[in-house]
This record gives C-alpha cells, sequence and structure tokens, in this order.
C-alpha cells in the first residue's frame, strides 16, 4: 500500500491581482461560494439559474434566449461557439492583433474549415476597412471572428463597426469578449452580435471557470441547420441548452459546478446592483488615474489612446529594468501581482490590470507607489 502524503492545508495569502486575470474577487462572490452545496436538479437550484441567465443577458445587453454560462473557462468558451457554429470546409475570416486571435485560428483549423487571416500591428485595433476589404473578396465567407478586447496587447476594437459590416456581407460574427464584459461598452442585440463568449475572472470579479456566451437567433438557426455533428460532446449546445431552458425542469447533460455558479449569481448581481454604465465609467476613472500616474514615472503605453482598454494597461518596460526581477519584488513585498508580456510583448511590456473589484483607487495608489519604489 503506498503511504499517504504528508501535506497541511493550502492557505494562499491575500494577493492584490492586478495582472491580465484573475482579478480581485469580491468578498461577497468568496462568501457565496461557499454556501451549501444542493443538487444541480434541485428546484432551488433551478430557479437560482433562472436569475443567473436573466443576470447574464444583462450584462451581455441581449434577450437571446441561448445565454448561458458554460461550464469551463473562456477558452472553452471560445471553442463553444466555433465548435457548434463553424462547419469543416466552411470559411472564416479571422482577426489577428494578438494571442486571442491566433487562438480563433487555431479553432477554425481544427474543425477542418478555411482561415482567411487578417494580420494587424500587435497594440493596434482590428482595421474596419481592411475587414470590409476582405468580406468583398471573399463573398463566401459565412463567419468574420475577431477579439473586442485583446487581453494580450491591451487594444480594443470596434465591436458595433465590425459586426455590422459581418451583417452587411451575409456574415455571422464570432466576437471574444473575455476581457471587455463588465469593463467597457458591450451591447449584443444593439450591435448585432451573433455569437459572444467571455469569461468569469475578469472584469466580473468572480472566480475563473466559467464562460458566459450567448448565441442569436440567427446563430441558433446555424446550429440547427448543420450537416455534420458538434466534434464536441460536452460543448454541444443542442444538448446543453436541454439543462438550461425549460419551464422549472432540467434535462440532465453534465453535473453543473454548483458552487461556482453561486459565485457567478453574486458577481452578476453585484454588477447589476452597481449598473453597467457606472461600472464602465468606474473602470475608466481608475484607467485615468493610473495612466497620470504611470506617464509621470515616464511609462510608455502600447496601445494607443483612442484604442486603449481602460481594464488592461501595456506599459513598455522601462529601459534598463528587469522584468522578472521587477515582478518579483512586487510579488515578495506587497502581494502584488501584475503581468509580464505575451507573445510579440514577451520581455518588452508588462500587463496592469484594472478589472472589476480590482479597479478602485486603493489598488491603483498601491501600484503606482510600489512601482515607483522598486524602479527606483
Amino acid at each position: 500500500m503506498f503511504a499517504a502524503p504528508s501535506v497541511s492545508a493550502f492557505n494562499p495569502p491575500r494577493r492584490i491581482l492586478m495582472g491580465p486575470g484573475p482579478s480581485d474577487v469580491y468578498p461577497q462572490v468568496l462568501a457565496a461560494q461557499s454556501r451549501p452545496t444542493v443538487g444541480h436538479l434541485d428546484p432551488l437550484f433551478v430557479a437560482m439559474m433562472d436569475e443567473l441567465k436573466s443576470l447574464i443577458q444583462y450584462a451581455f445587453q441581449t434577450r437571446n434566449e441561448m445565454t448561458i454560462a458554460v461550464s469551463a473557462p473562456g477558452s472553452a468558451g471560445m471553442e463553444t461557439c466555433f465548435v457548434n457554429l463553424v462547419e469543416p470546409g466552411e470559411k472564416v475570416i479571422v482577426c489577428r492583433n494578438g494571442v486571442f486571435g491566433d487562438r480563433m485560428r487555431q479553432n477554425v483549423e481544427r474543425i477542418g474549415a478555411e482561415a482567411v487571416m487578417l494580420d494587424f500591428e500587435w497594440g493596434t485595433a482590428v482595421d474596419p476597412e481592411v475587414v470590409e476589404a476582405a468580406l468583398k473578396a471573399h463573398p463566401d465567407a459565412a463567419f468574420l471572428a475577431f477579439v473586442h478586447a485583446e487581453t494580450s496587447t491591451g487594444a480594443l476594437s470596434d465591436a458595433k463597426t465590425l459586426c455590422a459590416l459581418a451583417r452587411e456581407h451575409g456574415c455571422l460574427s464570432i466576437v471574444d469578449a473575455v476581457t471587455s464584459l463588465g469593463g467597457v461598452e458591450l451591447r449584443v442585440d444593439d450591435w448585432g452580435i451573433d455569437a459572444i463568449y467571455s469569461g468569469s475572472q475578469k472584469c466580473l470579479s468572480c472566480v475563473p471557470g466559467l464562460s458566459p456566451v450567448s448565441f442569436s437567433p440567427a446563430a441558433v438557426a446555424k446550429l440547427k441547420a448543420r450537416k455534420s455533428p458538434v466534434q464536441s460532446w460536452f460543448l454541444d449546445q443542442s444538448l446543453v441548452m436541454g439543462y438550461w431552458s425549460g419551464d422549472g425542469k432540467r434535462s440532465y447533460h453534465h453535473t453543473a459546478p454548483v458552487n461556482a455558479l453561486y459565485s457567478l449569481h453574486e458577481a452578476l448581481r453585484l454588477l447589476a446592483e452597481e449598473g453597467l454604465e457606472n461600472a464602465w465609467q468606474r473602470h475608466r476613472d481608475m484607467h485615468l488615474l493610473l495612466r497620470q500616474g504611470l506617464g509621470s514615472m515616464g511609462l510608455e503605453f502600447v496601445v494607443a489612446e483612442q484604442s486603449r482598454l481602460p481594464q488592461l494597461n501595456a506599459v513598455y518596460i522601462p529601459q534598463g529594468a528587469d522584468d522578472g526581477a521587477v515582478r518579483k519584488q512586487l510579488l515578495d513585498n506587497y502581494n502584488l501581482e501584475i503581468g509580464a508580456g505575451l507573445g510579440a510583448l514577451a520581455g518588452k511590456a508588462w500587463r496592469i490590470g484594472l478589472m472589476g473589484y480590482g479597479a478602485r483607487r486603493e489598488n491603483v495608489a498601491l501600484c503606482l507607489r510600489a512601482l515607483a519604489e522598486v524602479l527606483n
């Protein structure tokens, strides 16, 4: 018999999370997750799911009936959108201006579809004129896919204009809103977004591991008209929707992450209590405070102001500063986490998050003071 390992209880320190995610979790959300577990078909839990669905619809600003939380993180939300809608042989125009646009490409190619890649300089937004030219050049394209808020660079693209172009050219839009939901303006119905996914751990300040997703009626019609089965059994929305809909009844699909869904319910309730537009403005206000302080230290932003995300601030590492050493000192001496650069920005930039509960004055003040002391 194997000897039992001698392991102590895991008690992490209380970090200040100001990286690209996860973000600081609201105390009320942590408390919600610790509530007693009930069965995932319990009538009380089913009623809570109905409330959760309405809260997700509010956050996305949509009346889409097919609006749920995928029982997995944002990457699974991305895969949910692609595997349910895109079929082998179809053409998808994919905008790539960072790491997560490339992950869209990988999803398309794994399905056996064709990815028409539009590349944009890292740190810039997707250019609608380039997209329009591509849509004209590929009239047989079925989808336009892009990242609303590119987490690897801090660039914000014009989702409203891009989705209007997709509709004009007979395409369905697939939009990554992992970092944008709750932090900047996002209006699914008004902008005509067909499929959208996000994550619980960014501006919603919930625990990681859930992905809000919404499909428009046109996307649902595309799913129902598929000629081939969805490649993933677990993510097949034609099966999952039976669990998220029905008058007080749910068909069994998988054991839902009950306590994690409690936490998402509470995080979205707090967002609704604050009000979406107030939350968007709070993120903007905290960004302006951070921008002023970083500017006084001579730090330069990667993204131009007109397309800069308030909740994900990418700044170039100043000459002579040791990337890893600075981040380690912040963590060791201040319990403060900021993010390293990804992809083309690895070793060249830091990513400072102001997301959800983390977007508050005391965090901005701590970050600026700690960075100044470490850099000096």
